[in-house]
C-alpha cells in the first residue's frame, strides 16, 4: 500500500493511503477503526494493516466506486505532506561507493580504507521534516545549496542487535529522501571532524508516499532492488543512478544502526546519497549551486516523484 499524510485545506494533517487517484482518509473511512496518524498505523502495522487491505478492497476497483464512500478524496484536492512529518530519528548513510569516490574526487582526496570496514552514519534533524512540493528556504548563510539523491527505509518495529540477514523484517516500507545540504557551511564544519551539523540541519525531503515493502518485491535482486533514480533541476535531468548499486544493503545499515542501540517503529534510515546524485559530485561544469526559484524533482522506480522549489 502506498501511505500518505495529508491536508485537505483544514491545517489540520490526515493519514491514510493513495490509490486510483483518490486519497483515503484511513481514521474517516474506518469509523475510527484505524488512527488518524500513520506513525501510530506503523508502530501497530501487525494490528492495523490487515483492517486497512480489507477496508481498501470493500471501496472498489475504480476512482468513481472509491469516491462514492465517506473519507475519500480526489487526490488533486489535497495537499500531501511528508508521509511522518516527526520521525523518532533520523540516520543518514553513506553508502554507495561510486557517490564516495566521486565526491571525495572533487576535494582532491581517495576514499579511506575504513569505508570498507563498516557502514557509517549521522543523525539529521527529524524535526526538519518537509514533503512534496514544500518551499525549501536555503539558508541565509549558504550559497552553495545542493540536493541529494536518496531513498530511506522507515523501521516497523522495535530491535537492538538485529542481524543484517533478519533486518528486513523490521522494515515497514520505503521512501524518497532528499538531504538537503549546505555545502560551503558544510565544508568547514567538517574540518572540526564532528560531523555535518548546521551544514545538514535546516531541512529533509521525504515522500511523496511511504511504499510497503511488499510493494517493491518484483523489483528485488537479491538484497537489494532495482530502482532507477533520476534528479532533475528545472526539467533537466542531472542525475541517474540505481538502488542496486548500493555497497552496504539496508540490511548492513540496520545492523549498524540497531548495534548497542535500539531502532524505534518510524525511525527513518537514509541510504546516502546515489553516485551523481549531487551538484557536490557532479561539478559546476554540470550545473550551478541551487538558487531560488529552481524546482527539483527526485524521482525511484515504484516511490514516484518528489518536488520541491527553492526559495
Amino acid at each position: 500500500m502506498k501511505f500518505v499524510t495529508f491536508d485537505t485545506g483544514t491545517g489540520a494533517p490526515r493519514s491514510g493511503w493513495l490509490r486510483e487517484g483518490c486519497i483515503v482518509d484511513m481514521h474517516e473511512v474506518s469509523d475510527g477503526q484505524l488512527p488518524s496518524e500513520l506513525l501510530e498505523l506503523v508502530r501497530r502495522h501487525e494490528d492495523y494493516l490487515e483492517e486497512a487491505g480489507r477496508i481498501d478492497r470493500c471501496l472498489g476497483s475504480n476512482a468513481e466506486t472509491m469516491l462514492a464512500h465517506k473519507g475519500v478524496y480526489p487526490a488533486s484536492a489535497v495537499a500531501l505532506l511528508a508521509p511522518l512529518p516527526k520521525p523518532p530519528s533520523l540516520r543518514d548513510f553513506y553508502a554507495f561507493e561510486a557517490h564516495v569516490i566521486g565526491a571525495r574526487r572533487r576535494r582532491g582526496l581517495d576514499i579511506i580504507p575504513e569505508w570498507y570496514q563498516f557502514p557509517v552514519f549521522y543523525f539529521s534533524n527529524h524535526q526538519a521534516i518537509v514533503g512534496p512540493d514544500a518551499l525549501i528556504r536555503r539558508p541565509s548563510a549558504t550559497s552553495a545549496l545542493d540536493y541529494e539523491l536518496e531513498v530511506a527505509c522507515v523501521i516497523g518495529k522495535e530491535g537492538r542487535d538485529i542481524n543484517a540477514e533478519e533486518a528486513d523484517s523490521y522494515i515497514f516500507g520505503y521512501c524518497i529522501m532528499n538531504d538537503w545540504s549546505a555545502r560551503d557551511i558544510q565544508r568547514e564544519e567538517v574540518k572540526v571532524g564532528l560531523g555535518p551539523a548546521k551544514g545538514k540541519d535546516f531541512a529533509t525531503s521525504l515522500g511523496p508516499c511511504l511504499i510497503t515493502k511488499d510493494e517493491l518485491e518484483r523489483y528485488r535482486v537479491g538484497a537489494r532492488h532495482d530502482l532507477a533514480m533520476t534528479a532533475r533541476v528545472n526539467g533537466a535531468e542531472l542525475s541517474r543512478g540505481n538502488m542496486r548499486d548500493l555497497h552496504y544493503t539496508f540490511g548492513d545499515m540496520i545492523a549498524r544502526a540497531s548495534a548497542d542501540a535500539t531502532l524505534y517503529p518510524g525511525d527513518i534510515i537514509g541510504s546516502g546519497t546515489v553516485g551523481t546524485g549531487c551538484l557536490l559530485e557532479l561539478g559546476p561544469e554540470v550545473h550551478r549551486w541551487l538558487e531560488p526559484g529552481d524546482i527539483v524533482e527526485l524521482e525511484v522506480t515504484g516511490l514516484g516523484l518528489l518536488r520541491n522549489t527553492i526559495g
